[in-house]
This record gives structure tokens, C-alpha cells and sequence, in this order.
């Protein structure tokens, strides 16, 4: 169905190409899944097969790309559009109309199908995506998840034989991707559509692909095997892989069924251990943080230690933000509901919940861009939405799930003045700060031509240049892969540890058991738990981690838990 004949594409203004040697052929009914680290190419790959690359993203592309037989370098986008659905990283980019409903029919209609047709196709897909509440509501106020899920069907509506998919999952709920997952795979096994997708959130797809195509590194050829063989050599693992290598599992588990079943002795083994006394990554099992003392010598000390704070910081034991009983209306939608929460200096919070559970809409309120409806929230002593954003800058920011909305400069010299600039900071804070989060990006780069991970890397320099006290970041991990997010987990538990107060908005519950001291979860704008990370993860069958699942109903949540614990238990036995 798709054939990749000796493929290489550079793009203008590049001295390699993006890729380079690519021969492989995905058959008809299979679900073939990209994977590899950031940067390596997966987009434009999956951009070839739909004819975006080259004749909209530019460059050069050498050797044949085939769909079905439509060579794509004599068939545009639109000769391709009957054949070959494409969903991007970008949802909003995806839309033309203006409410869901049409946002379905729209596809079907450019094609000319007939209109009972169309009415029976978006029924259908309303339901198999859990979008039938949601039929008449403006796209543009729907959560990311949500928005997700409506470009995901208006692709399936017209009953493409191909499906190109680039990170699909990305803003959804864990059980939003799960519904996702299994429509693709109906439509896989049982119609006989082609599937190819890229996705970092490798411990939800993994076990549904027929074959992987790593690409290992820019320019390198794709290795092309059984998903089993594939993770063994790959650089990008789900937690389930690692935690299979860890113990040395033949062959490597690839679902949390698969590690349950082999994990018995393992199990026992660990029951001997005490677990670790604290919250997500307490000592001894994960390395401590620097003590405040030491934070200067560290990566954020250097740079957001001197000086006083641009804003006085909460006392001892004050919370740097407290909400209380605070609702949120939008229109005729209640977005929070009676919510309350206090933040401490240096703690790390996960809010979770399903999509449009109303996790962005409480960080937008704490930063002053929606006015509570009932109730109070304060953010250093002050009410934000009361409040200038040149005075709450000092006090409180936001990475929002697009970092590019941050980012109205052509230049990353641009955007640093202008956060040197609204922060009051001396020239050349945000530089530092880029410089230590993003080695090598050049001052004169736009934004645009940086990767998701380096985009939100520099979003969130802009913000730190104003040294808030409390940090909110919604899906920060949307669009990194596994090393871009351990670097993201290092970056906030040096501003924890120097004392900042964390709140992320997150669906990646791997990400919340690594790096959270609390959890709290919303439903309906309400929230239904808040308590430690372990004791709010373990025992939910949506919200908790891959290992949490296999060592149940032992209380771990990640794999370096795991390899730490076993390492003390048994200084002498070796653990990949």
C-alpha cells in the first residue's frame, strides 16, 4: 500500500538531509508504527506519504514515494485526499469550520459524497470517538484532548484506505487514547486500513503495531522489524520495555499483560524491599535533589540565584497560591465547580483527569486570564484576574499546551529581549537561561524552525526570566520524546529544589509518578482526589504508571524505583 523507494529529502538551507536511504514497504492492514527521537526525521517521512512533503513543506525529495500506486511526486495533497487522511501534531492547523459537527461532514463533502451518507458517516464516528455531547459546540472552545479527537475523525469520516497519524495521542486522556486506539485497530483489522503513526508515548501503542520503523538518528536509514525486536535496539522504550531489560525478560514484554505474567518472582523479590518512604522520587531510590543551600553550583542557582526575586516571595510556610471553592462558568458550560487547592513553595503538582475535565481552565485562572465566577483564588497574596499582567508576570507563569502561542518574535533574540524586557531583568537573563536549556540554538533561529521539545524549552526560558514564584505548565511533555522529557524532569526538579512551586497540567501519567509529590484529579470540573502521588495513582486503573500496574499491589511507580531498590537489595547481582 505505501512504498518507499531509496527516499532522501533536505530541505533548504541544510547542509544534511532530514532523510536519507528510506526503502520499506507497509502492506495493506497493517498498523506500522515511526518511532525514534526527537528530530530524526519522523514528520517529514509521514509528510511524504500524504504529498505534503515536498509540495508544501518545500525541499528537495529524491527516489519514489507510492500510494496505492499514486506516485506523490506527480499527485499533490489533493489528488492524494481521497486515499490518504493525515492528522498532524497541530489539531488547530487541521480545522476549517467552525463546529464540530461540520468539522466531520467537511471532508466528505469536498470529496461529493452524497448526503445521506455523510449524515450516517458522522453519527457513527461521533460515537466511536465519545464526541456525541460535544456535536454542536464550537471548535474553539473545546479542550486540546478534545480538539484531538474531532481531527481525528473528521479524517475518518471519508473512509481512507491510508491513515497518517503524527502523534496522535498526545493530548489525550488515558482513556480517550485507549477508545482511539481501538477504533484504529478496528478499522485495521476489520476494513483493512493502512496505518502509519509516529508517537513518543510509546507505552500506549507499542503492543498494537504490527512492525516499527525506528529511525535512529537525522539522515541515518530506518531499521525495519516485529515490534519485540525493535525495542531491544531502540533508544526510545516504553517503561514496560526498560522494566523488561531491567530484569532481563526474553523476549521483552511489550504490554503490562505480557510483564504481569512473567513478573511474579519479581515481585517477590521487591516485597522483601521497604519501599520508598516518600512521594514520586524520594531518596534513597531516586538520587536526591540538591539541598537549597547547594542550588546556586546548579544548573537554575547559577542563574536564578542572585539577587532578590523580582517578587517578594510567600513566608515560611504561606502557600504561593490558595483557591477556595472557586467556579468557573463558560458560556453555557460549567468549567469548575467548588474547586479548592493550596500550593506550597517547592512542591510538585500533577492535575489529571479526562479530557475537558477543566485542568486548563483552573491554570488559566490562576494566571489571570479567566475571572473566577464564584469563589476567590489569590497568587501571592493578590486576586490575578484583578491584577495587571505586568505585576503577576513577577508572581506567577504559564507554559500553555502550544508553547508557540508564547512567541511572537522571528528571532530567539527577539523573543529574550522582549522577556528581558516585560520581566524587568537585567539584558541577557533569558539568554543565559536559553543558552543553559537549549546549547547550540543560535540567536538568529525563528521559532518556527525549532523542534516541539525546543520550542517549549525556549517557552519556558521567556517565562523563568521573571523568576515567578509559582511555574504552571499545561501538557508540558506533548511532542518529547523519552530524553527530551527526563531533561524536562531534571530542569523542574532544580526549580522545585530552589523553591518554586510546580503545578502541571498532564495526561502523561508517567510523567506525574516521575516528578510529582501530589496528585489531583479532576472530573467535571470538580475535584475527586487530591493526596500523595502513590496513594492517588496506585489504585486507578486510568491514572496509574506501567510499572505501578505490573507490581501491583506493591506501591512502585517507576522503573529507576525499581532498579535502585533491587541494586540495594542485591549490590552483587548486575541489572542491565
Amino acid at each position: 500500500m505505501i512504498r518507499f523507494e531509496q527516499v532522501s529529502v533536505q530541505y533548504e538551507g541544510t547542509d544534511r538531509p532530514t532523510l536519507s536511504g528510506v526503502d520499506l514497504t507497509v502492506p495493506e492492514g497493517e498498523l506500522a508504527l515511526l518511532v525514534g527521537p526527537s528530530g530524526v526525521g519522523k514528520s517529514t517521512l509521514l509528510g511524504a506519504v500524504s504529498g505534503l512533503v515536498p509540495h508544501f513543506t518545500g525541499g528537495v525529495l529524491r527516489g519514489r514515494v507510492t500510494v496505492d500506486g499514486r506516485d506523490t511526486r506527480t499527485h499533490k495533497p489533493r489528488e492524494l485526499a481521497d486515499l490518504v487522511g493525515t492528522v498532524g501534531q497541530d489539531p488547530l492547523a487541521h480545522f476549517v469550520t467552525d463546529t464540530v459537527e461540520d468539522e466531520l461532514a467537511y471532508g466528505m463533502e469536498s470529496l461529493g459524497l452524497a448526503p445521506d451518507v455523510m449524515r450516517r458517516r458522522v453519527e457513527e464516528t461521533l460515537d466511536l470517538l465519545g464526541l456525541a455531547e460535544l456535536r454542536d459546540r464550537p471548535i474553539a472552545t473545546l479542550s486540546g484532548g478534545q480538539q484531538q479527537r474531532v481531527a481525528i475523525g473528521s479524517v475518518l469520516t471519508p473512509h481512507p484506505k491510508v491513515l497518517v497519524l503524527d502523534e496522535p495521542t498526545s493530548a489525550l486522556d488515558p482513556a480517550a487514547a485507549e477508545e482511539v486506539l481501538a477504533v484504529l485497530q478496528r478499522l485495521v483489522h476489520d476494513l483493512g486500513t493502512t496505518v502509519l503513526m509516529a508517537e513518543h508515548r510509546l507505552e500506549r501503542v507499542v503492543q498494537y503495531a504490527d512492525r516499527i520503523v525506528l529511525l535512529p538518528s537525522p539522515g541515518a536509514a530506518p531499521v525495519i522489524g516485529s515490534p519485540a525486536d525493535i525495542m531491544a535496539v531502540s533508544p526510545v522504550r516504553p517503561p514496560v520495555v526498560a522494566l523488561g531489560q531491567l530484569v532481563g525478560w526474553e523476549p521483552l514484554p511489550l504490554s503490562v499483560r505480557d510483564a504481569r505474567r512473567r513478573g511474579a518472582e519479581l515481585r517477590k523479590r521487591l516485597a522483601q524491599v521497604r519501599l520508598p518512604s516518600g512521594p514520586a522520587s524520594p531518596p534513597p531510590v531516586v538520587a536526591p535533589l540538591p539541598a537549597p543551600a547547594a542550588a546556586p553550583q546548579g544548573l537554575f542557582g547559577r542563574l536564578l540565584g542572585r539577587g532578590p526575586r523580582t517578587a517578594p516571595g510567600p513566608g515560611a510556610g504561606d502557600p504561593v497560591t490558595r483557591v477556595e471553592r472557586l467556579g468557573v462558568r463558560r458560556g453555557r458550560v460549567e468549567a469548575l465547580r467548588r474547586v479548592t487547592l493550596s500550593v506550597a513553595p517547592g512542591e510538585t503538582v500533577a492535575l489529571m483527569g479526562r479530557n475537558g475535565a477543566g485542568k486548563s481552565t483552573l491554570l488559566s485562572t490562576l494566571v489571570g486570564m479567566i475571572e473566577p465566577t464564584t469563589g476567590s483564588v489569590r497568587v501571592g497574596g493578590l486576586d490575578p484576574s484583578r491584577t495587571a499582567p505586568r505585576d503577576m508576570v513577577r508572581r506567577v507563569g504559564l507554559v500553555p499546551q502550544e508553547p508557540r502561542d508564547l512567541l511572537y518574535a522571528d528571532t530567539v533574540a527577539g523573543e529574550c529581549a522582549a522577556a528581558d524586557s516585560d520581566a524587568g531583568a537585567p539584558a541577557g537573563s533569558c539568554r543565559a537561561l536559553v543558552s543553559e536549556l537549549l546549547p547550540g540554538v543560535p540567536d538568529d533561529i525563528h521559532p518556527r524552525d525549532l523542534s516541539e521539545g525546543q520550542r517549549l524549552a525556549l517557552a519556558l526560558a521567556l517565562v523563568l526570566t521573571a523568576r515567578p514564584p509559582l511555574l504552571l505548565l499545561d501538557e508540558p511533555t506533548r511532542g518529547l520524546d523519552y530524553a527530551a522529557k527526563a531533561r524536562l524532569v531534571g530542569v523542574l526538579r532544580a526549580l522545585a529544589a530552589d523553591g518554586h512551586a510546580i503545578v502541571l497540567a498532564t495526561h502523561d501519567v508517567e510523567l506525574a509518578a516521575e516528578l510529582a509529590q501530589r496528585v489531583v484529579i479532576l472530573a467535571d470540573g470538580e475535584v475527586v482526589a487530591d493526596g500523595p502521588t502513590r496513594q492517588v495513582v496506585v489504585s486507578s486503573p486510568a491514572f496509574a504508571p506501567q510499572t505501578a500496574k505490573i507490581l501491583a499491589p506493591q506501591e512502585w511507580l517507576t522503573v529507576a524505583q525499581v532498579r535502585t531498590a533491587l541494586e540495594a537489595s542485591d549490590p552483587g547481582e548486575p541489572t542491565a
